[in-house]
C-alpha cells in the first residue's frame, strides 16, 4: 500500500471540522484506536493472562522511538509520563554548582521555563535570551559564558513555530562543554530528529502531539556518557537492573535509561504511542516532513495573499515545521479566535497571534477554506 492509501485509511476525522490544532493535541489514527480497543477488551476479559506480549509492545515501542530519532539503541529511551517530568529529570539530576548558569530563549512553553526556575535556591541563574534576525542561534551562543552549564531549547518554538538550527547548537555546546538539553515536543513526529546529529545530551517529547498518540506517555533520551552523572530522584521496582527479581534484597539501578522509569507502566499508552509511531515509520519521516512543509508553505501563501493579515512565524527555509502563527491588523485574536472556532476551525490561540498546526495528511482544501474565514 502506497503512503497517499495509508493516509486515506488511517484518518476519521469528522467531516464538521477542520482540524489545525496538532501542536496542542492530535487526534489518534484508527491504528492507533483499535490497538488501544484491543487492549482495553483484552484486559477487560482476560486480565493481565498476556502481560509478557504488552512487555514485547513496550520493546518494540522502546526500538521504534530508537528508530524515529535515530538514538544508537533502544537502551537511550525511557518512557516518562511527560516532557515536563523529563525536564525534572535533568534539573534535579545534575550536580549543580553555586552561580552555574543556563542559558535558553525567552518564548518557551512554561515547562521549559519553569522548571529552570525552580533551581534559583540552589543559586543556578536562568538567561532568557531574545530570538531575534535571520541567525537567532548567534544571540544563544553570544549569550554563553564560562559558567554555563547547560543550554535548554526547545527545537521548535510553540508560539511562533521559528524551528532553530540544533546541529549549530549541539556542536558549540560540545566544544565548550556545556549540556544540550533539546525539547522536542513541537518537532519530533513532524519533521526529522537525530539526536546523533544535533550532539543532544537529553531530548524529549509527549506523544500528544505530532507523534498522533494519547496524552500520558513521553520519550526521555539521555546519552548514555551523561546517564551515570544525573543523580536519580525516583526510585522502585522497575528501575533496576534486574527489575524481575523481587525476593533480593539487593539490587543495583539499571545501566539503560530505564533507570528513569521508577514504577509500573503505562500499558495502555505504550499500545497506543507504539501504533502510532509505527505509521510514522511506515510512512517514512522524509515523506511526513515533505507533506507537512507543503501544507505550512501553502498556509504561507494563502495568507500573504490577504493584505489584512500578518504572519509572525519565519517563513525563510529550514526556519519553520508544522506551526503557522498569524494574526489580523484590524481584528482582535481573541475576535478571530472565538469565530474560526464558531466555523469549527479548530486552531490556538498563542502568543501575540492565532496558531495553525496541520499535520502531513491535512487535506490542501481544507487549509483554504480555513483562511477564507478569516
Amino acid at each position: 500500500m502506497n503512503s497517499d492509501s495509508i493516509i486515506q485509511a488511517e484518518f476519521s476525522l469528522s467531516k464538521d471540522i477542520t482540524y489545525l490544532n496538532h501542536a496542542a493535541v492530535a487526534p489518534w489514527p484508527n491504528r492507533t484506536t483499535k490497538a488501544i480497543n484491543d487492549f482495553a477488551i483484552e484486559n477487560n476479559i482476560y486480565g493481565a493472562t498476556y502481560y509478557p506480549k504488552w512487555n514485547e509492545t513496550e520493546t518494540q515501542l522502546r526500538t521504534n522511538l530508537a528508530a524515529l530519532i535515530n538514538a544508537e539503541n533502544s537502551d537511550d529511551i525511557a518512557l516518562v509520563k511527560n516532557t515536563s517530568e523529563a525536564l525534572s529529570m535533568v534539573a534535579y539530576g545534575i550536580n549543580w554548582q553555586p552561580y552555574d548558569n543556563i542559558v535558553t530563549s525567552d518564548e518557551e512553553f512554561p515547562s521549559n521555563r519553569i522548571v529552570w526556575q525552580s533551581l534559583a535556591d540552589k543559586q543556578v541563574t536562568l538567561n532568557e535570551v531574545k530570538l531575534t534576525g535571520d541567525n537567532p542561534e548567534d544571540a544563544l551562543i553570544a549569550a554563553c559564558n564560562p559558567h554555563t552549564r547547560l543550554l535548554a531549547i526547545s527545537s521548535t518554538q510553540y508560539s511562533s513555530g521559528i524551528n532553530l538550527d540544533l546541529v549549530r547548537l549541539g556542536k558549540f555546546c560540545k566544544q565548550r562543554n556545556i549540556l544540550f538539553c533539546v525539547d522536542a515536543i513541537q518537532t519530533i513526529g513532524a519533521l526529522q530528529f537525530d539526536v546523533q546529529a544535533i550532539q543532544a545530551d537529553f531530548a524529549m517529547a509527549d506523544g500528544h502531539k505530532w507523534m498522533l498518540a494519547p496524552e500520558g506517555l513521553a520519550l526521555f533520551y539521555c546519552n548514555e556518557n551523561i546517564r551515570p552523572q544525573l543523580k536519580l530522584n525516583e526510585f522502585g521496582w522497575h528501575m533496576t537492573e534486574d527489575m524481575y527479581n523481587f525476593s533480593s534484597k539487593q539490587w543495583q539501578v539499571a545501566r539503560s535509561a530505564r533507570r528513569f522509569e521508577c514504577g509500573s507502566p503505562n500499558m495502555l499508552a505504550i499500545h497506543g504511542l507504539n501504533a502510532s509511531i509505527s505509521l510514522l515509520l511506515e510512512i517514512g519521516m522524509d515523506k511526513v516532513e515533505s507533506l507537512l512543509k507543503q501544507r505550512t508553505e501553502y498556509l504561507f501563501e494563502l495568507l500573504n495573499n490577504n493584505k489584512n493579515i500578518l504572519v509572525h512565524t519565519p517563513q525563510q527555509q529550514n526556519r519553520y515545521a508544522g506551526i503557522t502563527t498569524f494574526s489580523h491588523k484590524t481584528k482582535s485574536n481573541n475576535e478571530l479566535f472565538d469565530y474560526l472556532w464558531s466555523k469549527n476551525i479548530i486552531c490556538a490561540l498563542r502568543g501575540n497571534g492565532i496558531r495553525f498546526s496541520p499535520h502531513f495528511y491535512t487535506k490542501m482544501d481544507s487549509l483554504k477554506e480555513a483562511v477564507n474565514y478569516i
